[in-house]
């Protein structure tokens, strides 16, 4: 008998997960909801069809067990890749300042005729990328060792 994988299971081992498909994007979407990052993080590499965004994630997976234990979240650098791109886009977001602090607000689908279809990452403040995609593949990895949260708090998105 098997039963689904819960936050609790991945402990302190880091996150290295897979989508193939819409579920399983859901997963890392909320992995990787207000995860920070800048414009000089991001890489788009039209000859590999890869887009990548080293982000400063926060251990969603570990929230639970610090606030039992009294100290603040975590964070920890991952790489969130998208594979099989075909073309970018982004709106609201300034390309020219590479020091700009972007927010992951979600990870999202939306399928084309086949199996092709846009990967959309909806950022905070009304910004968004779109990658356009031959076909539904999304990475997680966590790349450092957790680290202390600077704010000291987790993100309320209560509105």
């Amino acid at each position: 008998m098997t039963e689904d994988a819960r936050f609790e299971d991945g402990q302190d081992k880091p996150l290295n997960l897979g989508a193939m498909d819409v579920d399983d994007l859901q997963v890392i979407s909320a992995l990787a909801q207000d995860g920070v990052f800048t414009i000089g993080d991001m890489r788009w590499m039209p000859k590999e069809r890869r887009f990548a965004i080293l982000i400063n994630r926060l251990r969603r997976e570990d929230v639970d067990a610090a606030k039992r234990a009294g100290r603040p979240p975590e964070r920890v650098r991952s790489l969130l890749v998208v594979d099989h791109v075909l073309g970018m886009a982004s709106q609201g977001v300034d390309r020219s300042d590479s020091d700009t602090v972007m927010a992951v607000l979600s990870v999202n689908f939306t399928p084309g005729t086949d199996a092709d279809g846009q990967v959309e990452f909806v950022l905070a403040g009304d910004g968004a990328l779109r990658a356009n995609v031959e076909a539904l593949e999304v990475s997680l990895k966590d790349v450092t060792r957790p680290y202390k949260a600077v704010s000291g708090h987790v993100p309320d998105h209560s509105e």
